[in-house]
């Protein structure tokens, strides 16, 4: 497809429609950005996950032994190329007991994954007052940490 000759109104026309097929092939579980949701999705499928109702607070799946996985991730594109995750709230509560990080190339294609526990994130992560939550950015001691395990090769 040559978008580079459709309109602006063609190319959101063609976004609705993937969103669409998206959702209805359940990769997709909202209307917002399909990043996190992919994540998700994909995290599911290869971890072989039960995923949570989408407003459920805290974590994103469950294994058969009742694990709870927080799902984060981050699409590096042209810009930005940061690598900060989207932000954790209520950390006090420990509402999940591992974090899954990946990080996308700009196509959807997984170059990095993670499980991180959850006993190990306040230590990297710093509070954020503006977002109320805590940030973390996938890189330094965190990918160095021995509680820190490479699941990459899982998702290749």
């Amino acid at each position: 497809m040559n978008t580079k000759k459709l309109t602006d109104q063609q190319l959101l026309e063609a976004y609705s429609l993937v969103m669409e097929e998206l959702k209805d092939r359940e990769i997709i579980r909202t209307s917002n950005n399909p990043v996190g949701d992919f994540a998700e999705y994909l995290v599911a499928q290869k971890m072989d996950l039960k995923l949570a109702v989408s407003s459920t607070a805290g974590y994103d799946a469950k294994d058969n032994e009742g694990v709870r996985y927080q799902i984060k991730c981050r699409r590096i594109t042209k810009y930005p190329k940061r690598r900060q995750l989207g932000v954790m709230r209520n950390l006090d509560k420990k509402d999940f007991d591992y974090l899954i990080a990946l990080i996308f190339d700009s196509n959807f294609i997984v170059l990095e994954a993670y499980q991180i526990p959850f006993d190990i994130i306040e230590t990297y992560a710093r509070y954020s007052e503006h977002q109320h939550g805590h940030i973390l950015q996938l890189r330094g001691g965190i990918l160095n940490d021995k509680q820190t395990k490479n699941l990459t090769s899982l998702f290749k």
